[in-house]
């Protein structure tokens, strides 16, 4: 009889085995209803069949836009609309290259604020309501138009500086003759400077010298707009007396100067008046007020009245705007006549 031993006895380490046989099950005989065990190549094929989701790629995070600054505000700038402070904005942004046009000689007038009624201009970009309040005369007198706008600032400028303003606000003129054509006399309801323009005294002596006649008015204009605060007044109401007048005092002084002013202040002082009354004007006279039609512009035309004479006729038109106590009794109130 023969005995079977396992070919590892002879091995200390091995384990104890029994005597029982040992049967040895191959691949080529699996358990029945398993199922086979898969491959190294069928492994690697799932895997590349089926990867792993890689990790979306990171999005580039856009810079939160940077807020706004806030707008300085005053009673006037209150006032503005949502398209008036788009086109001030847009206006403000180019007061450097406005000031580098206007001054080409000064190299650093792109950083230099400048004083324009009183007012500061400042293109490093420190707002101010005042500044905003100036800049919208000049768009409102150009519906809006950045461009427009921004030529007609430019020409004012330059203008003021070949003018020689600040020469023009130390000349003396003989009071003699300007001392009774021009008066800054009294408020309107809403606090505006009421200018009086009496053209009924020596018209010959006054408009004699077209370019005095001129630098005076310029004045008479600087001191009043300096009375604006721009804070809550930034117009003035303006009386044009024409009594005395007669078709025979319009020579051709008075007329080209008239003309000459007209022209000024449409172009260099824009969106300063409220209103214009022309009062004690002769029937016959009513032409000059469509003679300057065309220097004028619609908005201006319908801020002006022509006005009978009289206290009583002139009052009527006048006591709506101006407090009695405000208006010279001539003018239908009850203040002093100057």
């Amino acid at each position: 009889m023969v005995s079977l031993v396992p070919a590892t006895t002879d091995s200390p380490l091995a384990p104890a085995t029994t005597d029982q046989p040992v049967t040895t099950k191959t691949a080529a005989d699996p358990e029945p209803g398993a199922a086979a065990a898969p491959t190294d190549s069928a492994l690697h094929t799932v895997a590349v069949k089926d990867p792993q989701p890689e990790p979306p790629a990171p999005q580039p995070t856009e810079k939160p836009a940077e807020p706004e600054e806030p707008e300085p505000q005053n009673a006037l700038t209150k006032q503005f609309t949502e398209q008036e402070w788009a086109a001030l904005k847009e206006f403000r942004k180019q007061l450097p290259e406005i000031l580098a046009d206007a001054y080409p000689e000064k190299h650093d007038v792109r950083l230099t604020p400048i004083t324009l009624w009183g007012v500061e201009l400042n293109p490093n970009g420190v707002k101010s309501a005042k500044e905003s309040v100036v800049l919208m005369k000049f768009l409102r007198a150009r519906n809006l138009n950045v461009s427009e706008a921004r030529e007609m600032l430019v020409n004012t400028l330059r203008w003021r500086e070949s003018f020689k303003i600040e020469d023009v606000m130390k000349e003396e003129f003989d009071d003699k003759i300007f001392g009774r054509v021009g008066h800054i006399y009294g408020k309107d309801k809403e606090g505006r400077p009421v200018v009086y323009n009496v053209y009924g005294g020596n018209t010959k002596e006054v408009f004699s010298d077209v370019q005095r006649f001129i630098r005076w008015r310029v004045q008479f204009m600087e001191k009043a707009v300096m009375l604006l605060d721009f804070e809550n007044i930034d117009q003035t109401l303006q009386i044009h007396d024409y009594e005395g007048v007669g078709l025979r005092s319009r020579d051709a002084n008075s007329k080209n100067a008239a003309s000459e002013a007209t022209n000024i202040f449409g172009s260099h002082y824009p969106e300063l008046l409220y209103k214009k009354f022309f009062v004690n004007v002769p029937s016959l006279m009513t032409w000059i007020f469509w003679l300057f039609k065309p220097l004028m512009s619609a908005n201006t035309l319908a801020k002006m009245s022509v006005v009978g004479s009289g206290p009583n006729a002139i009052g009527k038109a006048l006591l709506p705007h101006i407090d009695a106590k405000e208006l010279p009794k001539k003018y239908g109130g009850e203040a002093p006549d100057f």
